[in-house]
């Protein structure tokens, strides 16, 4: 999402203020971090004074603004983008896309992906592969979006024991995401699947025979193959990434829940 032409016209005191009442720190706290002044910082968020660059950094860095967002702030405050924003395909992403793949491969047969902050999927391995299986061509056309292949209907999720359960924790999770990050992209993917029907399903349980399964986290219980599989999931984020490429990828790795699933995924193993 562009948020250049909002930056332009708002300046940066309404935009700082805004980041600031969604953090809920008061003007003095966010000035004490910052190393200035609350009546420096009122000056700015009233359009009276002008930060320097250094203290807008400071300023988002202590508010937790997602590098994208970073560049805007800058912009509002009329200095140049601090942060790329470099194509994955890019060659001066080699490494990285290198050590990805690396990372995906040496997971499996536990399955894993990359996505960005839209959950577009990026790359993923065999074990994402093979979760796909009998998923309709008409999903799985590029771009592919992690979030509408688990919760449409003819995805996975009529295969999802318990669906509501991890559907709830999928929403409450991008509703997260919504209220840190402002992502309109990110709250049309939300608002699509959202809307998707839910299919009432008898014996919904985390385990086979009707049994419910103590796990150390909810997991996704799966149907695969005529077993039940059960993970947890694990998502990495970059530390201080420097480029908003970068910043907004994230690795989601599904660890096996139970001994049952460790034995059937290695059975599976090449």
């Amino acid at each position: 999402m562009s948020t250049a032409p909002r930056a332009r016209q708002s300046g940066i005191g309404p935009l700082l203020r805004e980041w600031r009442e969604r953090r809920r720190v008061s003007q003095l706290e966010l000035a004490l971090r910052a190393d200035s002044s609350a009546r420096h910082l009122s000056f700015v968020e009233t359009g009276r004074s002008r930060p320097s660059e250094e203290l807008v950094l400071r300023l988002a860095e202590h508010l937790d603004v997602p590098v994208r967002e970073r560049n805007a702030l800058l912009l509002a405050a009329g200095y140049a983008p601090r942060f790329a924003e470099t194509p994955l395909d890019d060659p001066s992403m080699g490494a990285l896309r290198e050590g990805l793949e690396r990372l995906l491969h040496g997971y499996e047969p536990y399955p894993a992906l990359v996505v960005d902050a839209t959950y577009t999927v990026i790359a993923a391995n065999r074990g994402i592969a093979m979760l796909m299986e009998g998923i309709p061509e008409s999903l799985l056309t590029p771009p592919l979006n992690a979030m509408r292949l688990t919760l449409h209907p003819e995805g996975l999720a009529p295969r999802i024991r318990n669906l509501r359960e991890w559907r709830g924790h999928l929403l409450a999770q991008m509703e997260r995401q919504i209220a840190l990050d402002r992502s309109e992209a990110l709250r049309a993917v939300y608002d699509e699947v959202k809307a998707y029907p839910v299919a009432d399903r008898a014996g919904d349980d985390h385990g086979e025979g009707g049994e419910a399964v103590p796990y150390f986290a909810l997991p996704m219980v799966i149907e695969h193959g005529g077993q039940v599989l059960s993970f947890v999931s694990s998502i990495s984020t970059f530390n201080t990434p420097m480029d908003v490429t970068v910043a907004e990828l994230a690795i989601e790795t599904f660890l096996p829940a139970d001994p049952a699933t460790v034995k059937y995924l290695r059975s599976l193993a090449p």
